[in-house]
């Protein structure tokens, strides 16, 4: 059993009051204990998360371990915990439980006096240039793969196992949750673990933005460029963030330029495609439109059937039933992260109260995620917002008018209206000004033949389903 809580350290608890020789037995048990929890995690997750984690002091059988954030703590806490526990009693004896606090006071071992830990470095060449830190639980292995993102993960494959540059960049984007920033960190993952000399760096475009201000204020842009332009892959999520902010455009615009004629990688993800990121230069948008572009679309039930059976599968432990797990993919169809949200607070349920769950008591639960989903797009909103798009008056989706510049929009509306709502033809028709249920089904053979011929027609189709939420 462990217990892990994260608060500010007290005062019978510092180190200054450990006697030389308890530090010095302590540091070398921490150091055995790091250099499992390496063999046992892999060195670039001990990097990001486990190497800023000291020791605190053995005392009435609880051994007290400190994280200098609470950032650090609220990940480590839940994720390593029990690795920690368990590996520490080979090498604590007799402890009854460990704790874990929020407090930078603690024994490091990286000290002068305890010149064995450079073993631990040189064993596990922990080496990481990565400015964010990457989440272990991210991976290609645990990426479920369906039509809405099968191109997008290829891609990323692509890249992640070739040191050769086949396509620069590679620019990744869909809605919120759909898995973007899963398909980064897999490919973060998987380069150090190929070629763990190559430099890779991963940060968000905020903190991109957060790095060069500080170094205009710092009057250091010189160790910013540095920093940024001897990288071998370069990957910067949520590029969206930089709208507006012209000296980051600029700054970036030269980097992209400098990694590109040194034949380095970049990645880049964003909500929406290159040439819809308002507020970025015209320059900017044009080159990340150059390489690949891959797009996430939202799952299908499909898809958000499987990544439930595989969560289920991974968590053996606490039993979900078929018809719940099957409810939550018919009902939950906003985004891939609210599905797993979900899922989560039925398996914390499950395991807190330690009684098994049913259909019922599922819908309990989740009925404010449920009742969010039950939302869905109305022929009105599609007119409207078909409309708007087209520039053209709501009134002419039920008029008697059928000029072309009026009666295209009018068929993707009713295209919209027959795939995205559940009215049946006769009740779409009806909405566009009383209308035969045969002029709803001409106006959707006609949208489905011109988004296989024509790339731009297609085009609009996708912004539009976007915009609606579709």
């Amino acid at each position: 059993m462990f217990f892990c809580v994260w608060e500010s350290f007290v005062e019978d608890f510092e180190v200054a009051k450990l006697k030389k020789e308890e530090i010095t037995h302590l540091k070398k048990l921490f150091f055995e204990v790091q250099s499992c929890l390496v063999q046992e995690i892999g060195q670039l997750a001990f990097k990001s998360w486990l190497s800023r984690l000291s020791i605190l002091k053995l005392k009435n059988g609880v051994l007290y371990f400190s994280l200098p954030s609470p950032f650090l703590a609220d990940w480590v806490i839940p994720h390593y915990s029990s690795k920690i526990e368990s590996i520490s009693r080979k090498f604590f004896k007799n402890i009854k439980k460990i704790k874990i606090v929020v407090d930078g006071s603690g024994i490091d071992a990286v000290s002068e006096d305890f010149a064995d830990f450079s073993k631990l470095t040189d064993k596990s060449n922990i080496k990481s240039s990565l400015l964010s830190p990457i989440d272990p639980r991210f991976n290609f292995k645990n990426f479920v793969v369906g039509k809405s993102n099968e191109f997008a993960f290829a891609a990323a494959k692509k890249v992640a196992e070739n040191n050769k540059v086949f396509f620069n960049p590679l620019y990744l984007f869909g809605g919120v949750g759909l898995g973007k920033t899963h398909l980064m960190h897999s490919v973060a993952w998987d380069i150090q673990e190929r070629t763990p000399k190559r430099k890779v760096v991963y940060l968000s475009a905020e903190k991109f933005m957060y790095e060069f201000v500080k170094s205009l204020r710092h009057k250091d842009t010189m160790t910013f460029k540095d920093k940024f332009r001897s990288v071998d892959v370069l990957m910067i999520d949520d590029i969206q963030f930089i709208a507006g902010k012209d000296s980051t455009q600029e700054e970036f615009f030269h980097t992209f330029n400098a990694l590109v004629d040194q034949n380095k990688q970049i990645i880049i993800s964003g909500d929406r495609p290159p040439s819809e990121l308002d507020g970025v230069e015209e320059r900017l948008r044009s080159r990340l439109s150059f390489g690949i572009v891959g797009e996430i679309h939202k799952a299908d039930y499909e898809l958000r059937l499987s990544i439930l059976k595989t969560k289920a599968e991974a968590n053996k432990k606490i039993k979900i039933g078929k018809e719940i797990i099957e409810l939550l993919a018919k009902k939950i169809t906003s985004n891939v992260r609210e599905l797993e949200g979900a899922f989560r607070r039925l398996c914390a349920h499950v395991e807190l109260v330690n009684s098994p769950i049913n259909i019922d008591i599922a819908k309990q639960l989740l009925h404010d995620i449920l009742r969010a989903n039950d939302r869905r797009v109305t022929v009105e909103e599609i007119q409207k917002k078909v409309s708007e798009y087209f520039n053209i008056k709501l009134s002419d989706m039920v008029s008697i008018r059928r000029s072309r510049v009026v009666a295209r929009p009018r068929q993707v509306a009713m295209y919209l209206s027959k795939t995205s709502t559940p009215k049946s033809l006769p009740e779409i028709g009806k909405l566009f000004g009383g209308r035969d249920h045969t002029t709803v089904i001409h106006a959707v053979k006609k949208v489905e033949q011109l988004c296989e011929i024509d790339i731009a027609f297609y085009e609009h189709i996708k912004v539009l389903k976007r915009s609606l939420g579709l």
